[in-house]
């Protein structure tokens, strides 16, 4: 994992982040169904991973800024239920790009069947859970066309 210089340059933006996530029994209800709550769980992997991928640090950023990126707005649509042993994809993709916001569309897919769409409005805040710009080394892995400021 390379962490983004200040500085220097940064890895490339990518256009969409595909993460790959397994089901296991402890993600399913007594039928096998992946319980609904744990796309959320999917969702955030895939987040974190996205932005470990583009070299930055949840914690160093909590560390060095005094900043965190947290969901303040969730929306999910359930098509087709995942199963227990799925091999699922979690794709992400940065919509808009906002000053102290980011809004990303995630999709769960097996092979290529879409079994889950959301839209998820991350925010910028600080230690005092106000809304902080979002740096500038963040901004700069964040792929172009999401760019609105």
């Amino acid at each position: 994992m390379n962490e983004v210089s200040r500085m220097g340059a940064s890895p490339a933006p990518i256009a969409t982040h595909r993460q790959a996530i397994r089901v296991y029994f402890e993600d399913t209800d007594a039928a096998g169904i992946v319980y609904y709550a744990n796309y959320l769980k999917f969702a955030e992997r895939a987040r974190t991973d996205m932005l470990r991928d583009l070299g930055i640090s949840h914690a160093e950023m909590m560390k060095t800024d005094g900043l965190v990126l947290v969901v303040r707005r969730c929306e999910i649509d359930y098509l087709k239920p995942a199963r227990l042993d799925d091999l699922l994809t979690v794709e992400t993709e940065a919509a808009k790009l906002g000053g102290a916001s980011v809004e990303l569309r995630q999709r769960v897919l097996r092979d290529d069947e879409l079994l889950a769409e959301l839209n998820v409005l991350v925010v910028c805040i600080g230690k005092d859970g106000r809304p902080a710009r979002i740096p500038d080394y963040v901004r700069g892995v964040i792929p172009r066309a999401a760019q609105s400021d």
